[in-house]
């Protein structure tokens, strides 16, 4: 069996603040329960723009077409982007509030009113804005306390202009989480399998709630944490998740990859939800389409499920 060392960076599994803009019925049928959207929906890709070789927007969304991709996330709100997805109101959207952007938008109402007239009131009409995410690996750290206000500010001005006329949507305040991005490490070796949702064996018992993969014990452990600060039945949205394809020897390959990214999809379409969340719908978007040549040397710039060159798949997933 393999086993991934100590101290090893094993997944992207992230949950950011996100304000939500329920602009179909699917997300209104799951706001009007009990707030998680249905597990019947597809998964939602991330499309990060940190390359110099990326295909234009336009060959993106023939791309997300052609695989039945109903969900994407931009990390923010970049004009070509969002040009390029007028009309195609199939696809929601999730657009991103920028790190940068945080401390002028939390210091100062008129200046979200602002942003939001510049980077999302113009394309309400014709591009369905499912989410805004506020900032993105910022909780915990020393720009997080900002995040709270800009959520507040956007809440109050979305509600006060009555947005629910462009579709039909809902729009609640969602999640404060803290992001697991990047930064998992482990005081023991973890079995590869527990990692990768491959093995139906529990393998950490908490209680009387077994686990068989370490993103349901991720995912609850913060859904505990919650409850102890008094907050039930949270909805969350899993922003972030996936594995590497190449740059750190033999644990990031694209079969263990694949491995990772196929059986995350299974778990979501199964609707089986985790232990402490049983039949509950997981929303969950995998990173990231493409491998973006201008990150960090290394895994970073190896977890796409596509060459940016040529688009064609670095290993089978839809």
């Amino acid at each position: 069996m393999l086993y991934l060392p100590k101290k090893l960076f094993l997944f992207f599994f992230s949950c950011i603040v996100v304000i939500v803009n329920y602009n179909n019925s699917d997300f209104v049928n799951a706001a009007n329960s009990i707030g998680f959207v249905n597990a019947a929906n597809s998964i939602g890709l991330n499309y990060g723009l940190l390359g110099d070789n990326l295909p234009s927007p336009s060959k993106v969304i023939t791309l997300y077409k052609s695989i039945d991709i109903t969900k994407i996330r931009i990390f923010d709100p970049n004009t070509e982007v969002l040009n390029a997805l007028r009309g195609h109101r199939d696809i929601a959207v999730t657009v991103g509030v920028r790190d940068q952007d945080l401390a002028a938008l939390s210091a100062s109402e008129e200046a979200v009113k602002g942003w939001f007239a510049t980077n999302i009131e113009p394309y309400l009409s014709d591009i369905n804005i499912a989410f805004i995410t506020v900032g993105n690996e910022v909780i915990p750290g020393p720009i997080g306390p900002q995040v709270l206000p800009v959520m507040q500010s956007l809440t109050n001005l979305v509600k006060s202009r009555n947005l629910e006329k462009h579709g039909g949507g809902y729009v609640e305040p969602r999640a404060i989480i803290p992001t697991f991005r990047r930064n998992v490490h482990v005081s023991s070796a973890i079995l590869l399998d527990y990692a990768t949702f491959n093995t139906e064996a529990i393998v950490v018992q908490d209680g009387s709630l077994g686990y068989s993969n370490m993103f349901d014990a991720i995912f609850d452990a913060f859904v505990w944490a919650m409850e102890k600060e008094g907050v039930k039945d949270l909805p969350m949205v899993v922003s972030e998740t996936g594995w590497p394809s190449a740059g750190n020897g033999n644990i990031t390959t694209p079969d263990i990859a694949g491995t990772y990214n196929r059986n995350f999809v299974k778990h979501i379409a199964s609707g089986k939800g985790t232990p402490k969340r049983p039949n509950k719908g997981i929303d969950g978007f995998l990173f990231a389409t493409f491998n973006e040549n201008q990150k960090p040397v290394g895994t970073e710039q190896n977890f796409g499920l596509y060459n940016p060159n040529d688009m064609k798949p670095i290993y089978n997933l839809f």
